[in-house]
């Protein structure tokens, strides 16, 4: 996306924000003159991987020289975000390789000598910590090796310049106490905030990804993603966001949650970006088997889908379904513009719903992450020769240590967790069969094969992302911009206050449609243009 095409006729015609996001924001999709006091290196907000391989190639800028100039918007402006928690002591040796390479007429691809970041329950053999923002992980050993997909980042020749703050443990430890809870917070990296309204939840559990990459702080950032951890930090950000097929990208590495649910995606500020990452982390794993099968069905380069007329001809499933409530009305109509482009684009809409009642298993959803947890968790701890070598241990250090750990949120997950069997016994069996049934043969393929779609598309919401994460399915959100949503009364008489959200539009469809998915998004971005850079605000307007 090109920042200076970008106007405030654009803005308004879209009908994406409200007034006040309007008048905080007007002319803000990357226009330099709203950039904050005192930001530095304001040329690399909203510059896309080739704009940045297009100044490197012509000697304007090097790898070095990028690396620094993102090391200082790091220095600046994450003293407010707090999206990073950690700087590579490498990061300018590596960039310094790259630009060797580079002399000698070696270009390894796109990502060639682009500093871009990684989340902290990525492991790196290297100076870095992971730790999944854990302070029991902080003397942990170095991992013996890269998380396969530091490693193919690493042979891409990107920079891995630092890694991102998170959700502790992926967000899969405990309930917030009393109200003070929010998503990006844990022992070792503090609270991230968002770069909109600093005040607000920047969502997770990827939530440092997702800010880092919304604040300009790097080319672009890898997630992981157990139930809408990519999606929800990457659509409250403004990013684009992709949640692939589960095996695509090897999990080998990474600390886990569920080996039925987990992977890592891209987090990126445009879908060109996204599925360039994406073809640089998929790839074979003799560490993770289920990724020797997905190699088959995965694509060597993923911009190879990039068209901008993608939309043309395809049979997309709308599923509106999951707006309820008592302002459901008015969200449909916030959608509706967006809706009428895919129409206007070429796409065939067939309104579609699902049939199963998602909301019946999830009882049996948390049950399988609950026992899966445990049993991948303490492979992964044994592995790593953490003096903390299972949960249980985990469980005791977060008791031992409650005015650092345990004074934001609790370790209830982590305690039911403990409680469960191994993954032999009937219950997570039966359990595990359930979810993928209602998620799989009964949701998502059941939907696309009834009205004979290419894909579905609707609101970025939890509902979707959680069926297509449950089904290990693949999941791409791309940002509309800014929604003013007025103040409302919950169902049960609790007054909601009036915010602005980030807000964007999702394309899912059956396993391996990556390819698809990524058509669609790119085309449907091309005619929205809906990213809003950031202007790290201390909250928004409260109305009277």
């Amino acid at each position: 996306m090109n920042y200076k095409d970008q106007n405030r006729r654009d803005f308004l015609k879209t009908g994406a924000a409200g007034l006040t996001a309007i008048a905080l924001f007007g002319n803000v999709r990357g226009n330099m003159a709203n950039i904050a006091e005192g930001d530095p290196y304001p040329e690399l907000i909203e510059v896309t991987i080739l704009q940045l391989q297009a100044k490197m190639k012509s000697g304007e800028l090097t790898a070095r020289r990028l690396t620094e100039m993102y090391l200082e918007r790091i220095k600046v402006i994450d003293v407010k975000t707090r999206s990073v928690i950690e700087i590579n002591p490498d990061a300018l040796a590596i960039a310094d390789q790259m630009d060797k390479e580079r002399k000698k007429g070696k270009i390894r691809g796109p990502l060639h000598g682009i500093p871009v970041l990684i989340k902290d329950n990525i492991d790196t053999a290297d100076k870095m910590l992971t730790t999944a923002g854990s302070l029991a992980l902080v003397d942990a050993p170095t991992p013996k090796r890269d998380a396969f997909v530091a490693e193919k980042l690493r042979k891409a020749g990107a920079v891995i310049i630092g890694k991102t703050n998170l959700s502790e443990w992926a967000n899969f430890r405990g309930n917030p106490r009393g109200s003070r809870g929010t998503s990006g917070w844990s022992g070792r990296g503090g609270q991230t905030n968002s770069p909109y309204f600093l005040d607000q939840n920047p969502c997770g559990s990827s939530s440092g990804s997702g800010v880092s990459i919304s604040a300009n702080l790097a080319a672009a950032a890898v997630g992981t993603e157990t139930n809408g951890s990519i999606i929800c930090p990457a659509n409250t950000n403004g990013l684009v966001g992709i949640k692939p097929t589960v095996g695509l990208i090897s999990r080998s590495g990474i600390i886990p949650i569920s080996h039925t649910q987990d992977t890592a995606g891209p987090m990126t500020r445009t879908v060109t970006d996204a599925a360039i990452m994406l073809g640089a982390m998929a790839g074979k794993d003799k560490h993770d088997s289920v990724t020797i099968d997905a190699y088959k069905k995965a694509a060597k380069d993923y911009t190879q889908f990039l068209d901008p007329n993608g939309l043309k001809g395809a049979r997309l499933g709308l599923v509106m379904q999951f707006i309820q409530g008592r302002t459901a009305d008015q969200t449909k109509a916030y959608y509706r513009p967006f809706i009428d482009k895919l129409t206007a684009a070429g796409a065939t809409l067939i309104d579609v719903t699902f049939t199963v009642d998602y909301s019946k298993v999830q009882t049996e959803r948390l049950d399988v992450l609950l026992y899966e947890f445990k049993a991948d968790l303490n492979k992964y701890l044994a592995a790593r020769g953490s003096k903390y070598k299972t949960l249980a241990n985990l469980i005791k250090f977060n008791d031992d240590n409650k005015d650092r750990e345990l004074q934001i949120f609790g370790q209830e997950l982590f305690i039911q967790s403990q409680a469960k069997g191994d993954l032999t016994e009937k219950a997570y069996l039966d359990a595990l069969a359930t979810v993928r049934r209602v998620a799989r043969e009964d949701g998502i393929d059941a939907v696309i094969a009834k009205d004979k779609l290419d894909a579905l598309v609707a609101p970025t919401g939890g509902s979707t992302w959680a069926i297509a994460a449950t089904a290990g399915y693949p999941y791409i959100t791309v940002p509309l911009g800014l929604r003013d949503i007025p103040a409302s009364t919950h169902a049960t008489g609790v007054p909601i206050p009036a915010s602005i959200q980030a807000t964007g539009m999702a394309f899912f469809g059956g396993a391996w449609s990556e390819p698809s998915l990524i058509k669609y998004a790119y085309a449907f971005e091309q005619i929205t243009k809906g990213r809003v850079t950031p202007q790290f605000l201390p909250t928004f307007p409260k109305k009277t």
